[in-house]
């Protein structure tokens, strides 16, 4: 007798070869009864996503056709949601171990453009996830440019990040206040100007909206955050958008939290003694790195109200809302890091909005806008399976619960509840 395999069969087979292969292989998919945030704007209540060769190759409503195609793992989405990886456009994680990457991985993050640290161990460490030897997101390494060397070193500096096949630099830290000095913004423009020749792409940290129009004159297309010591005037955020500059958030960064950090995840919980505290569990306003004070001394905690205010600005300059992104900067619990952007951007920016800028703007920021960001025929499979509607009010919390983590059609993060023990047809 003939003997077939149930779906049940299908998901523990497809659990057994996950709990061992390692690499896990990419796998020709079926997700379907699922409802599909597409990143572009749409949204489907109830499609299929068909993933071959690592990729995108339809989506769209309806159900899978034939109901069980050969080949074809069918995962039956009932209940999640389809989006796009995330996309974490600045975090600093050269020195990060195996644990850490998974930890992203777990918590939707596939593409991270590291921050910071030597050009040697951005490139190793994004060798490892490469190789198959961690688990992780997709890592975009970059390496140092100084704004304390001659234009002429730093040009120099450009070229050897492009020799070693690095095509990111940094971040370069301009002086916010009262304004970056000429020698600074002398040896930047020369940075901009190499980078062009050498194809590297450069990115600029400018914590003032001084800093950040003064970078933009010269060039910047990329800036690493939001301007956090005061409010960006409408001018200025005509002026970021008008070059076809892009900010990658940061939003949260003088954000407080107060009693806990996170109701995703029990690794980070701070004392619930009624004290609001900075990222990074200490006093707040006072622990702000190069916090805003007052005439006597004091820190404001203006940074928090800053960024949120800005980011809406910088945002409503460009009729395309093409000028905002997502990036972290900090290492605490990844779902505690996320939780605590998320409610800063969710002050502000609607679902639909969340998603384009996590999405496309962020994959267009780290210079992958044809290849991920979205759920579109063509691009990568960087999908995530969250367990509920992303859609529907306080949807960040939705966005705090991937049950599965795809990058590039290979599933590497698998939530899901056991499947049923296998049976065989006639049995």
């Amino acid at each position: 007798m003939k003997k077939t395999f149930s779906l049940a069969c299908q998901f523990a087979v497809l659990g057994a070869a996950l709990s061992v292969a390692t690499p896990a292989a990419a796998q020709d998919l079926a997700i379907t009864n699922v409802r599909i945030v597409v990143g572009t704007g749409s949204v489907i209540e109830n499609g299929t996503i068909v993933v071959r060769a690592g990729r995108i190759a339809s989506v769209g409503p309806g159900a899978v056709s034939p109901a069980n195609p050969q080949g074809v793992t069918v995962i039956n989405g009932a209940g999640m949601t389809a989006v796009p990886g995330y996309i974490d456009g600045h975090k600093h994680v050269n020195a990060f171990n195996a644990d850490q990457m998974r930890s992203l991985l777990e918590a939707g993050t596939t593409t991270v453009l590291s921050g910071g640290g030597p050009a040697e161990q951005n490139l190793a460490l994004a060798e490892h996830i490469n190789k198959g030897e961690w688990i992780g997101p997709r890592v975009i390494p970059s390496g140092t440019v100084s704004l304390r060397q001659t234009p002429a070193e730093a040009r120099a500096a450009v070229q050897a990040l492009a020799k070693m096949g690095v095509k990111q630099t940094g971040e370069i830290g301009l002086t916010p206040e009262p304004a970056p000095p000429q020698a600074e913004m002398e040896t930047l423009k020369a940075i901009v100007d190499e980078a062009k020749k050498a194809g590297v792409q450069v990115n600029v940290h400018a914590v003032s909206s001084p800093a950040m129009a003064a970078a933009v004159d010269a060039g910047v297309t990329r800036l690493v955050h939001l301007p956090n010591k005061d409010f960006t005037s409408y001018e200025q955020a005509e002026k970021v958008a008008q070059a076809g500059s892009i900010v990658a958030g940061l939003i949260a960064f003088g954000a407080p939290n107060i009693d806990r950090l996170s109701a995703a995840s029990a690794a980070v919980q701070w004392p619930k003694d009624n004290q609001v505290r900075f990222r990074d569990g200490k006093p707040w306003p006072e622990a702000i790195a190069g916090a805003n004070r007052d005439a006597k001394g004091r820190a404001t905690g203006t940074e928090a109200g800053y960024t949120i205010v800005n980011a809406r600005r910088i945002w409503d300059a460009d009729p395309m809302h093409n000028t905002m992104s997502y990036s972290t900067d900090q290492n605490a619990d990844d779902l505690v890091v996320l939780e605590h952007e998320l409610k800063s951007f969710s002050i502000v920016f609607s679902a639909a909005d969340l998603f384009k800028i996590i999405g496309p703007n962020s994959a267009r920021f780290v210079g992958m806008a044809d290849q991920i960001g979205s759920l579109e025929v063509g691009k990568l499979a960087d999908i995530l399976l969250l367990d509920g509607n992303p859609m529907e009010r306080d949807g960040i919390y939705t966005m705090l619960k991937a049950k599965v983590v795809m990058k590039e059609g290979k599933i590497l993060v698998d939530k899901r509840a056991p499947a049923a023990p296998v049976t065989r047809a006639g049995k």
